[in-house]
């Protein structure tokens, strides 16, 4: 894969640059305060003043949930190559089972995934009876719904934990899997959300420790299932938004009792919550119908709400500086960022509201946060907006990308560089500039709906049929570790 002399330039002004600084962009991170030992502030003041040997440190080399260590996009100390192809720049390319759309996460020397396998004799096809469906795939086989340990350096499958086997109550949309929703760890325990299926929580050696099921989800048009739980210290956050009795709930994470359950007035979303410190506490920011709102994350009770978002919220927010952002585009198009020192009740149309636009907003992708601009598909289209944090401003605005198509897995970003990758394959690298710069583009042989994952020097694509780790090959490759361990499929 060859790169243009401008690119080549750029990477070389970046080899003798300093790393971005850290601190203006955290403040939040799903999985925070469990993974990293400290607020995320705190651990951003102590990596970029050179901490070493910190908890703080090592978590932020990991990508514990599907949007890395800050819960934005962003990994501050991974290194991920530029270019490769299937022959070049790949350190392991390994076929998975069954099929699922969940962005992996890393701990150690894990990559954590989950899959739906079917399994058994086919049965006649059964369609989905919900109102509106439409493009949809039927039931047509029971199925084991599996949580995989992969080893990140040669890609050996080190645990196998099937945590449910049966039927799928319903259908999903045809572009869709029956394993959407991403797993999350802080380094003790691992909580993997099927939706309908059940929410567990796991030991890293593949142990179910705990099951919950919240009943069926009655998704919009049966679409199927797809928001994340988060994790922050001791608490599981699970955004339970269906055609039905919607909750946001935060469960232990070492029992899975519940420590407070709040009703949701809101329908069908497939967002993921994140976890925001500010002001001497913790929130939950939750993005749904109408509404971004933020949760005291000790009791649940609703602090402060916006108005404005679309129906269908797919996109999750980010958060920077007590400042968080959030758009939707089914229906309507909006992207706005709200103050969090002051936001008390209903903040629409107030000062609280930084900023609002009503043009190239995310639907599909989540936005990435990369130090103070923000990124976001138009839809989930090839066309990416590049604007300021602090005012929404375009920088430079909206453009197109080149031999990409649709996109439904979220912008990432590491070492000065944007990857985007689409549907069918294909991944740009663009440069973290204003205006961006192409560096280069990359094509796989598979399908991809979940987001990359950054960590040391590789990035992690997760394919529909394939897992691969693609990094420099002319550094040597680690020894491989044990075969894997099937855990017994829990009554």
């Amino acid at each position: 894969m060859r790169i243009s002399d401008r690119a080549l330039e750029f990477l070389r002004t970046r080899a003798g640059a300093k790393p971005p600084a850290l601190a203006p962009l955290l403040i939040v991170a799903s999985v925070a305060s469990g993974l990293l030992g400290a607020s995320p502030q705190a651990a951003a003041e102590n990596t970029s003043a050179g901490a070493t040997s910190s908890s703080a440190s090592v978590g932020m080399n990991y990508w514990p949930s599907w949007r890395g260590p800050l819960g934005t996009g962003f990994s501050p100390s991974a290194t991920p190559p530029v270019t490769w192809s299937e022959t070049e720049n790949v350190r392991f390319k390994v076929p998975l089972p069954g099929k699922g759309h969940a962005t992996p996460v890393l701990w150690g020397d894990r990559l954590f995934l989950t899959t739906a396998v079917p399994v058994g004799e086919p049965f006649e096809p059964v369609m989905a009876e919900a109102p509106g469906a439409h493009d949809n795939a039927a039931v047509s086989s029971r199925h084991d719904f599996v949580v995989l340990a992969v080893d990140r350096n040669v890609g050996g499958v080190t645990w196998r934990s099937t945590v449910r086997s049966e039927v799928p109550w319903q259908g999903m949309h045809r572009s869709g899997s029956y394993a959407s929703p991403s797993p999350v760890t802080d380094g003790e325990v691992l909580i993997a959300s099927f939706g309908t299926q059940g929410v567990y929580g796991l030991d890293l050696a593949g142990d179910v420790l705990w099951r919950r099921d919240f009943g069926p989800m009655k998704i919009k048009h049966a679409h199927g299932e797809g928001g994340s739980p988060a994790l922050f210290g001791d608490s599981a956050i699970v955004q339970w938004d269906h055609d039905g009795p919607s909750f946001l709930a935060a469960l232990d994470k070492r029992t899975g009792e519940d420590r407070w359950r709040v009703a949701r007035d809101q329908g069908t979303s497939w967002s993921t919550p994140i976890v925001v410190e500010h002001g001497g506490g913790a929130q939950v920011v939750v993005a749904g119908t109408n509404y971004l709102r933020g949760h005291d994350l000790k009791t649940g009770r609703e602090l402060w709400r916006a108005s404005g978002l679309s129906a269908n919220v797919v996109a999750s927010p980010v958060a920077s500086e007590g400042r968080v952002f959030a758009g939707s585009s089914y229906g309507h198009q909006v992207f706005f960022g709200v103050e969090l020192d002051g936001a008390s009740g209903d903040v629409t149309g107030t000062d609280q509201v930084l900023w609002s636009r009503n043009r190239g907003t995310p639907y599909v992708p989540s936005p990435l946060l990369y130090g103070d601009a923000l990124y976001f598909h138009n839809h989930y289209q090839s066309v990416l907006s590049r604007v300021a944090v602090d005012s929404g401003a375009d920088r430079p605005g909206p453009f197109r990308l080149p031999g990409i198509r649709n996109v439904y897995g979220s912008p990432v970003a590491a070492d000065g560089r944007v990857y985007v990758t689409d549907l069918q394959g294909t991944t740009l690298v663009l440069s973290h500039t204003d205006p961006p710069q192409v560096l280069a583009r990359n094509r796989l042989d598979d399908r991809f709906a979940a987001s990359a994952v950054l960590a040391g020097d590789t990035i992690f694509l997760r394919g529909e049929r394939f897992l691969y780790a693609l990094a420099d090959d002319s550094k040597p490759k680690p020894a491989p570790q044990s075969a894997a361990k099937r855990k017994p499929t829990p009554p």
